[in-house]
């Protein structure tokens, strides 16, 4: 199962708040912060505004007797209705429409997704209808007294809105991040109509750059054209607008690259864990664009590598890791090689009773518990468990996997398995066969269904010894095994007798553990 980033910043600044933060927590950080950044933004706006109008921009002064009531009175009602409509309409009432955002178990429907897609449009379009009936509502009173004023309240009012409104979408896309992830869990394939990477990066330039230089421009034809305009007055438009175009261009610019970073770190720091071994990480995908392609690609690719971790381990599982390794390295084909092994025999000595005596959940317990030992104590010592069959198993030492000593290998597990079958089960017993030699390890079968197994007489004769350690001493090898092991493990051993094995014509000299 994925697990989601439940950091602080899991949806990209710590400012948003933990990925599993209470509902009504949750409706309050979203509610601050659309409501607190978008009045500071209007509030700098009107700022500059006035700046722009009273000191900066030629024409005639604005602080005369006539405009007292205007400037006083009229001007700042409207500023605090504006604010106050702007508070409620843009962000409390808006968010209304999102309460389904605040509850974690609701899938929002498809216009409960389609109205958060828009939300950050609206808001804009809510500050431009404040900011337009704010000129359509002061400027004639203005124009009545000073015709001459209209311009400067054109291009003051204009630039300002213009950086206002702007700068509210960024403000929303960051706010809106919880509830846009939520709609982009909900629907996966959904884009949502935003302006882009690109959009962002020309909206940056066009508020930080485009628009000041715009009407610096302005101000110089109008110079041109009207000689009444000073070069002092020039020069402090000049200065006014080149100090605004550097402060705003910078903060603009940090607040788009910021956006568009926070994306990619995550994505990055996901990346870590992934190279780590960490495969149930998942990211939360919050960017409604190209970015959360992005984030939402991640996701797909680790779910990928999931389900071929998965894959890989039911493979192992089946038919071994090495032969499962080498399956995955290269491209398997039918046929074997001839090459030096080892093969481990082992059976459950009167089986066939059992299965006719016990119950049937009781005896697969007994095998379950039987074949956990041989399994874990096979792969400990690098061999291969390459057959289940019924009660009995299959292992092999030196194929497909090699091993500097695979007679020492397989000796050793089997002296291991004999320990922990005497030490921990009482309610049946096993006897086990080993042997080494010569054998033919591949693939066989038919092109569309094959296995890998291990053929020769080798294991031929560790089957044999297994048969006969029912009847001795439940651990038989053959001598040639012991020979070609190293010192320290054949010092384990004692030669015995030689026999001849049931359907062999050969004669086997047997070995025995010595008890050292």
């Amino acid at each position: 199962m994925a697990r989601r980033d439940r950091s602080s910043a899991a949806f990209g600044s710590r400012l948003l708040g933990p990925i599993d933060e209470s509902s009504g927590m949750r409706r309050i950080r979203v509610q601050l912060l659309l409501t607190i950044p978008l009045l500071i933004a209007n509030f700098i706006g009107v700022a500059v505004t006035i700046a722009l109008i009273c000191f900066v921009l030629p024409g005639p002064p604005v602080f005369t007797q006539d405009l007292v009531l205007l400037n006083f009175v009229a001007a700042p009602l409207y500023g605090v209705f504006a604010f106050v409509v702007g508070a409620y309409w843009g962000t409390m009432k808006g968010l209304r429409s999102l309460r389904w955002a605040t509850e974690p178990e609701q899938v929002p429907t498809e216009s409960e997704q389609i109205a958060a897609a828009a939300m950050p449009r609206h808001l804009v379009l809510q500050q431009a209808a404040l900011w337009l009936l704010g000129a359509v509502v002061l400027m004639p009173f203005y124009a009545i007294t000073e015709p001459a004023l209209i311009p400067k309240f054109v291009l003051g009012i204009g630039f300002s809105a213009i950086v206002v409104c702007a700068n509210s979408y960024l403000i929303a896309e960051f706010a809106m991040r919880v509830v846009t992830a939520r709609v982009l869990d909900a629907a996966p394939s959904r884009r949502r109509r935003g302006i882009g990477v690109r959009g962002r990066s020309l909206l940056a330039w066009m508020l930080g750059a485009g628009v000041p230089v715009t009407l610096s421009m302005i101000v110089a034809l109008w110079a041109l054209v009207d000689s009444s305009v000073s070069t002092a007055r020039l020069a402090v438009c000049v200065l006014s607008l080149g100090g605004a175009t550097l402060v705003f261009g910078l903060l603009l610019m940090m607040q788009t690259v910021s956006a568009t970073i926070a994306p990619i770190r995550g994505v990055r720091r996901a990346l870590r864990e992934v190279e780590d071994g960490d495969l149930s990480v998942a990211i939360t995908v919050y960017d409604g664009t190209e970015l959360g392609e992005l984030q939402s690609g991640f996701n797909h690719m680790v779910e990928g590598l999931r389900e071929r971790e998965q894959i890989r381990d039911l493979f192992g599982k089946h038919v071994g890791r090495e032969v499962a390794d080498a399956a995955l390295a290269g491209n398997p084909t039918l046929g074997g090689v001839e090459t030096d092994a080892a093969a481990l025999f082992i059976d459950i000595v009167g089986s066939t009773t059992m299965a006719a005596t016990l119950p049937a959940a009781e005896m697969v317990a007994i095998l379950n518990r039987f074949f956990d030992i041989v399994v874990d104590e096979v792969e400990r010592y690098g061999g291969l468990l390459n057959k289940f069959e019924g009660d009995a198993a299959l292992a092999v030492f030196g194929t497909p996997a090699k091993l500097p000593d695979a007679p020492g290998a397989a000796l050793a597990c089997a002296r291991a398995i004999r320990k922990r079958l005497d030490d921990t089960t009482h309610d049946f017993i096993a006897a086990i066969g080993v042997a080494a030699g010569r054998v033919v390890a591949g693939n066989v079968g038919a092109r569309q269904r094959y296995e890998f197994t291990v053929i020769g007489d080798a294991v031929n004769e560790a089957a044999r010894l297994c048969e006969m350690a029912k009847q001795d001493d439940l651990l038989l090898v053959s001598a040639n095994t012991v020979e070609a092991a190293a010192a320290t493990e054949a010092a384990h051993w004692k030669l015995g007798e030689s026999v001849t094995l049931r359907g062999r014509i050969a004669t086997t000299r047997l070995a025995r553990p010595s008890g050292t």
